[in-house]
């Protein structure tokens, strides 16, 4: 299954920096007609408004509260394309004191914020024969003592991405998992990631390709393609089969 941004309406979640606003121009470069930007806060996109004009249009959402979320369905009928790439990381060693608030704070709007998002663009995704794109990590397949929250979290959206990817495929909507390594972002520098970072340039060109392509899981760095190596048999054999319940 195929899927081109040429002349796609898509909508970005977290678009105002790092990944998320890679996304964004990559997207409209690409030949993308409109890019919804899904922020919580609508300042922070007046730059790009400012860039492309009527080709990108913000719209306030709040990956925590399904209301809104619904409400941005609502509002962005015609969306061909969904990357969710909202999200948050808090540096949580398991046994930390902040472990336990971390990870519900990292649940909240890395998990949740997936099954809200999926669930209320559902229709139209089906209606549209659109795709979605999930940010998830490296992180999502092996856990990290530093980001231990983080990974769990990033370890339940994967799960839901794959019944995602299942509960759509009689509907045509395609599914990809995106597992990046450490990207030059500001997320990944609180997070002490900046060594080996490589521009988001990187998650954004392989976005574009994979879908072209029908892939269900892109490892777009040099860091992730080493777990991609290993972690192939794995994935071909179980995650991707069609297996009967």
């Amino acid at each position: 299954m195929a899927f081109h941004v040429k002349n796609k309406v898509a909508l970005v979640t977290g678009a105002n920096r790092g990944i998320g606003r890679a996304i964004v121009e990559g997207l409209l470069g690409a030949g993308s007609t409109k890019v919804y930007l899904a922020v919580r806060d609508p300042s922070s996109t007046s730059d790009l408004e400012n860039d492309y004009g009527n080709r990108v249009k913000t719209l306030v959402a709040d990956m925590q509260d399904p209301a809104s979320i619904n409400a941005l369905a609502e509002r962005a009928p015609d969306v061909e394309l969904l990357v969710n790439n909202a999200g948050v990381l808090t540096p949580a060693e398991p046994l930390a004191q902040h472990a336990v608030e971390s990870l519900q704070k990292e649940l909240a709007v890395n998990t949740y914020g997936l099954l809200y998002i999926a669930q209320a663009f559902s229709e139209t995704l089906a209606r549209n024969k659109g795709a979605l794109v999930q940010l998830n990590s490296v992180a999502s397949i092996k856990g990290f003592a530093g980001v231990s929250t983080y990974s769990a979290s990033k370890a339940a959206s994967y799960a839901l991405t794959q019944s995602l990817r299942d509960s759509w495929a009689e509907s045509g909507v395609q599914v990809l998992s995106v597992h990046p390594g450490p990207i030059a972002t500001d997320m990944a520098a609180s997070a002490g990631m900046q060594d080996n970072a490589e521009p988001a340039s990187v998650v954004v060109d392989g976005i574009i390709d994979a879908l072209a392509a029908g892939k269900f899981h892109l490892f777009p760095d040099s860091v992730a393609q080493q777990f991609e190596q290993q972690y192939r048999s794995y994935a071909e054999n179980v995650i991707e089969a069609q297996v009967s319940a």
